[in-house]
Order: C-alpha cells, then sequence, then structure tokens
C-alpha cells in the first residue's frame, strides 16, 4: 500500500496509475468496475466486467467499499470544538445562546487555536470531508494569525480548504450583539483581508487552499464593512461569505435597526451575486427565495445545527427549484455539537422529509448531493464533489462491516438511511489522509487528551 498515487520520482514521469477496481458500490454512471486515478485526477471511468484501457501500477480491491465524491463542509466554526455542550448555552436559540458563549470565546488565544482547528479538521477528513470550510470571525488580542494557523493545520493533514476571513465591527456599544472585546475596526480587518488573500488564495483549478472574506452576521457588523468587503473580493477574485436567514430574532433586528429584512440589507450592501453563499437561508419568503435563484447565490444547509437551536427549516427545494446551489455544513462544533459530514447527510435527509411531510421528495441520493455537487457549487468549484474523468481525486470510501449495516440493500442509501459514522478511506487529491479508518500523521490519543486540556480553559 502506498499513501498516494505519486509519480516514479523525476519531474518529467507520468503519475502511478492506480485502478480502485470493482466496488461494492460507486456513485458514478458507467462506473461498476472501479475507476483510475493517476496524480490528482479521476482518468478513467471503467465499466463493470471491464479493465482499465491502458495498464496501471496498482490496483486496489475495492469489493468491500461505497465509494463517494468527497464530502464538501460549506459552513463550520472550527474554533467551538473547544465549547461543545456547554452548560452556558445548552437549551438556548441563537441570541441568546451567542450572548452566553461570546465571553468565553474571548479567550481563545493561539494554542488554543491550533488544537481547535486540527481536532475539527481531523473529525470532518475521518467522517469522509475531502473539503471544509471555516468561518472565523473572533479575533481577541493575541489571536491576529487565526487563518494562518488553520492553513498549517489544514496543510499538515492534507485536506483542502477555504478559509474565511471573518470579521465583527459592530459591538453592543454600537448596538450589535457581540461584546465589544471581541470585535475589529474596519481598517484592521480589510487590511488582514489583503494580507491573507495576497498570501494563501489559490485560483488555479485543484487549489489547496483559498480565502474567502465573511462579515459574520447583519447584526454583528455594518453596512459599510459589508460594502467594502464586497469590493474587495471583487477586486481579487474571491467569495464572500456570511450568515443570513437564520432566526426570525435576525429579521425583527434588521427591520428594527436598518428599516429593512436580512435579504434586502444584502441586496443594499452589494452581495448579491453568484459569489455569494450563504450559511442557513432559513427565513426566507418565497418571493426571497426566488431572488436569491434570479442572482445564483448559494445556500448552505446546516440541519443539525438548525434543529439544536430551534431555527427552523431550510427551503432546500424552493430554493434549488429557483436556480441557487443548496450545498450542506455541519456548522459549529458548539451548536451541532460534532463536526461528522457523514453523520449530516442523515441529518439533512431526515429535517426535509419532516418539513415536506413526505418521504419521497427528498432522498438519500438527494441528501448526498447536497455535500457534493451542490456544495462544489456553492464554492465555484467545478473540478470536486463528482466522480468523472478530469475532476480530482477526492474520494471517501465506506464499509458496510458494522451490525447497523446488515440486512442493507442498497449499499449507497444505506449510508445515510442506516447512519454511517466514518470513513474506511479518504483521498484527497490523489493522496490517501485515512487508511482503515484512521487519518495518516495523527496520534488521536494525543489529540483529544491535548484538547481536553486546552477546554478547561473555557469553562
Amino acid at each position: 500500500m502506498t499513501d498516494g498515487v505519486e509519480t516514479d520520482g523525476d519531474a518529467g514521469a507520468q503519475p502511478r496509475r492506480l485502478w480502485l477496481k470493482n466496488p461494492l458500490a460507486i456513485l458514478a454512471e458507467g462506473a461498476g468496475g472501479g475507476i483510475v486515478v493517476a496524480g490528482q485526477r479521476i482518468v478513467e471511468i471503467v465499466p463493470a466486467g471491464a479493465a482499465p484501457s491502458e495498464p496501471v501500477d496498482e490496483v486496489m480491491d475495492a469489493g468491500r467499499h461505497v465509494v463517494l465524491p468527497g464530502l464538501i463542509n460549506t459552513h463550520h466554526h472550527f474554533y467551538q470544538t473547544l465549547t461543545r455542550a456547554h452548560p452556558a448555552a445548552i437549551d438556548k436559540e441563537l441570541f441568546p445562546w451567542l450572548q452566553s458563549l461570546y465571553p468565553l470565546w474571548g479567550r481563545l488565544d493561539p494554542d488554543s487555536m491550533r488544537l481547535a482547528a486540527r481536532l475539527a479538521l481531523t473529525e470532518l477528513l475521518m467522517s469522509g470531508c475531502t473539503t471544509a470550510v471555516d468561518h472565523h470571525y473572533l479575533f481577541p488580542d493575541g489571536l491576529d494569525e487565526a487563518i494562518d494557523i488553520e492553513v498549517e493545520e489544514a496543510e499538515a493533514l492534507g485536506i483542502r480548504v477555504t478559509l474565511t476571513r471573518g470579521s465583527m465591527d459592530l459591538s453592543q456599544k454600537d448596538g450589535g450583539l457581540p461584546p465589544d472585546h471581541v470585535v475589529q475596526d474596519a481598517d484592521t480587518i480589510l487590511a488582514d483581508s489583503e494580507r491573507l488573500i495576497g498570501r494563501y488564495h489559490d485560483r488555479s483549478e485543484g487549489a489547496m487552499v483559498q480565502i474567502a472574506l465573511a462579515p459574520c452576521s447583519p447584526f454583528s457588523v455594518t453596512k459599510a464593512l459589508m460594502r467594502e468587503t464586497a469590493a474587495l473580493a471583487e477586486t481579487h477574485d474571491c467569495r464572500l461569505h456570511t450568515h443570513l436567514g437564520e432566526t426570525e430574532d435576525e429579521n425583527r433586528f434588521c427591520e428594527e435597526t436598518f428599516g429593512c429584512r436580512p435579504l434586502d440589507y444584502l441586496e443594499e450592501a452589494g452581495w448579491l451575486g453568484p459569489r455569494t453563499w450563504l450559511a442557513h437561508g432559513i427565513h426566507f419568503t418565497t418571493e426571497e427565495c426566488r431572488k436569491l435563484g434570479r442572482h445564483k447565490v448559494g445556500i448552505c444547509h446546516c440541519p443539525s445545527s438548525n434543529a439544536v437551536l430551534a431555527s427552523g427549516f431550510c427551503a432546500v427545494g424552493e430554493l434549488q427549484d429557483a436556480g441557487s446551489p443548496v450545498g450542506l455544513g455541519v456548522d459549529g462544533s458548539a451548536s451541532n455539537d460534532g463536526s461528522n459530514m457523514i453523520a449530516e447527510l442523515r441529518s439533512a435527509l431526515m429535517v426535509q422529509r419532516l418539513k415536506l411531510r413526505s418521504a419521497a421528495a427528498f432522498s438519500a441520493r438527494d441528501a448526498i448531493s447536497l455535500a457534493t455537487t451542490g456544495s462544489a457549487a456553492c464554492l465555484g468549484r467545478p473540478e470536486l464533489g463528482r466522480i468523472a474523468v478530469g475532476a480530482q481525486a477526492d474520494l471517501a470510501l465506506f464499509t458496510l462491516d458494522d451490525l447497523r449495516f446488515s440486512g442493507a440493500h442498497d449499499p449507497i442509501a444505506a449510508l445515510v438511511l442506516c447512519g454511517a459514522q466514518g470513513a474506511d478511506r479518504v483521498m484527497v487529491g490523489g493522496r490517501w489522509r485515512v487508511v482503515d479508518g484512521y487519518p495518516i500523521g495523527i496520534d488521536l490519543h494525543a489529540l483529544r487528551e491535548a484538547h481536553g486540556r486546552a477546554a478547561v480553559r473555557f469553562r
């Protein structure tokens, strides 16, 4: 076994060809015989009963594996792994939940931030996630390089990331929600945004690190910052992200503070366009869904978080029908209490069926599409989220060996319906990053111990 699909050594050598042979099931048409990976890409789809058209260097028998495109998490807050199931916030809805936790989150320092990011990324990777978004908007004194820390941790694990430079400049003294000590001024925010884009933002196909800009929410940023951030994203060709339409409290806040609904506020700030994707998107009217669709604004559905905070139901089908790409996210590990993408698929299935009151209207494969092609569209990454020739070789391989799967007849649907919890193997850009259920190069026991010690500071 090798840890990836490498070249034979010299710069001019052809990449080694790996055949993932005869999978138990695979989410790709005409791929019953498996796929061939060379370098970072999928280079051949092999029909059932056939062999690759050219010789291969290595064969992996995938007869025990259900093969999915790598899952893509389009909304998270890594730092919140430090405050899961916190007594100060349990059983509260969004605004009081935030008000309880903001003072604790203000204690973040570089060491705790690093462990929080490492743990969240490891959890995601083990669950079959190959691309992760983080929305980090807290920069207390001494944590100016939070995004740099996240880049280092992602590179060490070999997971693809879009890291959003979040921001808050509207504190309690100005009529916002966050306490004064966790906000920054607009000049500091914009300067650091430009620094991060210049240092890390890779616009090329197959990029491992991209930067997006992400003012936190209408109740924590000024409209001026929203407008300047949109202009900066346009200048540097990066994406825009924020929370919107999450609660009725947010609607009331915007109407009382700005004299308009959140989507109108977003439009006035110059954010309506395909560069933008939004987290949650629950409390939109039918006409607002149509407006979002016309402008191709993406939505990240966060079903577990929405359920924990009793925020409501995202109108996934209505948004998709209107033309908006809809992806999937686990959201923060304090409002979900986990960072598990394959488990989130089951939450999406259950929540959408409850909303629609129909079992036929939303299938297990619909849930998978949110976390693959839907999420890829939100991020503007067509090379991700699919198993096809030319696509990036980002793959999640699951077995059905657990008791929970015994008797399952549709292997792909079983991953969602029977509640898969972790991947057996995960490949990112042609390199194995999880093998036999364990991330390569990570001591899980040591990570758990170190992260647990760091979390004590947040009691």
